[in-house]
């Protein structure tokens, strides 16, 4: 059955937002724009993209330390995006967040925690928050398969499902590929469960397995949850299966090259290490694909492309043009003290 609220290209805007703001990052980070530890969303873009196009004003957002492309997927500024994770004054956070803790809370964008499934426990305090002030808004967090080793997951799972919290735990599975015990396998490293979606259906909770890569699937997965939550009925939790993008195997985030949408249909010219990955793992490619297949015009699908390009582009300018913090301002944003409202964030 054909979905008539899934509107491909909206997302696919997204997804190329979220692709060419990471490419930046790295592009940014090699040029020692800024230091220190980062992760990228490349290759995860079809998740997020199909889940954040659905929601509204009232809904909130919680994500992981890989949490770039959930920020502008959002909608939120790429351009103050960059600015925070190169330090400078404009930054969401005035450039204290860094790449690891970047929100955007007037645009519902809580939190980011760069501890592995910290934002659980958050998730569903801002559901419960939602809950008791009878808002139709659902909280949404994002986290990664090696979160389900947690305890507070699993406390945050029980939680939800006691008090029917409108929340949707997204885990983008993307193991398959990455370093440890587990490598080449989608279980995380230590769990007993063979199958990462019965730690929450052993509490109740309705969930769904897609793959992480077909918009359609995270959409319809997406569509049913946020359904259920705004109807009171309760949690949701949708496994998202990826497979890890080839830059991120190594500790650090390399392979600083420019993504060819039109590749999608020109597979010969797809070679090199990663070929692979490139024709039958890109979410991107995989899109403007299956759009140029259903009649939608190649030309008009790498205009999308060159738009994207174009905003991140005026974003990188925005944030190298931007000034670097007053050193004045160290303790503002740091204490919320009631005798002093100029501290506070």
């Amino acid at each position: 059955m054909t979905d008539s609220t899934l509107d491909r290209m909206a997302i696919f805007d997204r997804m190329l937002v979220m692709r060419h703001f990471e490419e930046a990052v790295i592009r940014l980070y090699n040029d020692k724009r800024f230091a220190g530890h980062y992760h990228v969303y490349i290759g995860q873009e079809a998740t997020g993209a199909a889940v954040l196009d659905q929601l509204g004003p009232d809904d909130l957002v919680l994500t992981t330390h890989r949490n770039h492309g959930h920020v502008v997927g959002r909608d939120s500024d790429p351009g103050r995006a960059l600015a925070e994770i190169l330090g400078r004054a404009t930054g969401f956070n005035h450039g204290k967040g860094g790449t690891l803790h970047i929100s955007d809370r007037a645009n519902g964008f809580l939190s980011t925690s760069a501890v592995v499934g910290g934002c659980a426990g958050l998730a569903i305090g801002a559901a419960h928050g939602l809950k008791i002030n009878k808002s139709k808004g659902v909280a949404v967090g994002f986290f990664g398969d090696g979160s389900l080793e947690e305890g507070l997951v699993i406390e945050s799972f029980n939680i939800a499902a006691l008090w029917k919290l409108p929340v949707i735990f997204v885990c983008e599975n993307n193991s398959a590929g990455a370093m440890g015990p587990q490598k080449g396998g989608y279980p995380t490293a230590i769990t007993a469960a063979a199958l990462l979606s019965r730690i929450p259906q052993s509490f109740g909770i309705e969930t769904q397995v897609v793959d992480g890569t077909d918009m359609a699937a995270v959409h319809a997965a997406a569509q049913t949850a946020l359904g259920r939550a705004r109807q009171g009925q309760g949690p949701t939790f949708i496994e998202a299966v990826t497979r890890r993008w080839p830059g991120s195997s190594p500790l650090w985030p390399e392979l600083a090259t420019v993504t060819d949408v039109e590749l999608a249909w020109d597979t010969a010219r797809i070679s090199g290490p990663h070929a692979d990955w490139i024709r039958d793992c890109d979410p991107i490619l995989r899109a403007a694909r299956e759009m140029a297949e259903a009649g939608r015009p190649r030309a008009a699908i790498m205009a999308r492309d060159t738009a994207a390009r174009q905003r991140i582009e005026q974003a990188i300018a925005f944030a190298l043009d931007s000034p670097m913090p007053d050193p004045a301002t160290a303790l503002a944003g740091v204490f919320a003290l009631a005798s002093n409202p100029e501290v506070r964030p």
